[in-house]
């Protein structure tokens, strides 16, 4: 079993060609006159949805047979099973199936691996780009183009203008009054987990969720945020932690930097 950041971080090269392998199916689908149907919950489910989930599936079952994987596109598992869990792999196959919908790029396959409920290793790969996020616990967290791979860091925000990244499909009034307390600010308007890869990176302030999501939208970055010297926390500043509960949604939750700016005052009525 896995024991150490070392094992973890040799997880990290295979996990990464799994995405892409994925990333290269979603392409093959995305140029194509696709049909879009509805899940349960009405979000959108398309075939490029399920050719990465059982790509995924395969591979990861392959890397490590005896954990068990959580994706969205087979999330129905008892909460009596999985909370006997310590283990497992918490997939979203196409993260922005939205965005995959309207074609502009901003979708993500997210790849998570959780223990005791944190995630110690996440990729998110960008399937348009080939860009690929990744971190594992205790071994910084990085970004790697075509040409090479870097490390990235959050950047500390000490006042002046925030640079806020915000859903491209998702906003709503507690998003607008959080924006109306912070003051001066610009906002990036993108999809899927790239929001809090941005952060990670130090190319944004914040990323306020104030709205649904599940857990397979946000395991893989909270792992390179945190890697990256960031935070993700619930509206309480406490860390989001994973199959502790029989729902998979997610409380509201920031996305942050460094610094010692009081963001939970933002969040006051």
């Amino acid at each position: 079993m896995i024991n150490d950041p070392a094992q973890w971080e040799r997880l990290l090269a295979p996990v990464i060609e799994i995405a892409r392998t994925a990333g290269e199916q979603i392409m093959e689908i995305y140029g194509t006159d696709f049909t879009v149907t509805q899940k349960d919950d009405h979000s959108p489910l398309t075939a490029a949805d399920m050719a990465a989930h059982n790509t995924i599936k395969v591979g990861l079952a392959g890397l490590m047979p005896i954990l068990p994987v959580l994706s969205e596109e087979d999330a129905n598992v008892a909460f009596e099973q999985r909370s006997l869990w310590q283990r497992y792999w918490l997939v979203d196959p196409l993260d922005g199936t939205r965005e995959f919908v309207k074609r502009n790029g901003d979708f993500t396959v997210n790849i998570a691996l959780i223990e005791h409920h944190r995630p110690i290793l996440g990729v998110v790969y960008i399937p348009v780009s080939g860009v690929c996020y990744f971190a594992s616990a205790g071994r910084g967290a990085y970004k790697q183009n075509p040409y090479k791979t870097s490390p990235i860091r959050v950047r500390c925000w000490e006042g002046g203008r925030c640079t806020v990244v915000g859903s491209r499909s998702h906003r709503g009034a507690s998003l607008d009054s959080f924006l109306a307390k912070l003051g001066d600010y610009e906002i990036l308007s993108v999809g899927s987990s790239l929001k809090s890869c941005l952060v990670a990176e130090g190319k944004a302030d914040i990323y306020p969720r104030l709205g649904p999501t599940s857990e397979w939208d946000t395991a893989a970055a909270q792992c390179i945020v945190e890697e990256a010297g960031g935070q993700i926390t619930d509206t309480r500043m406490l860390p989001l932690r994973y199959n502790t509960k029989d729902s998979l949604i997610n409380p509201h939750f920031l996305v942050f930097g460094t610094g010692g700016h009081d963001w939970a005052r933002l969040l006051s009525s």
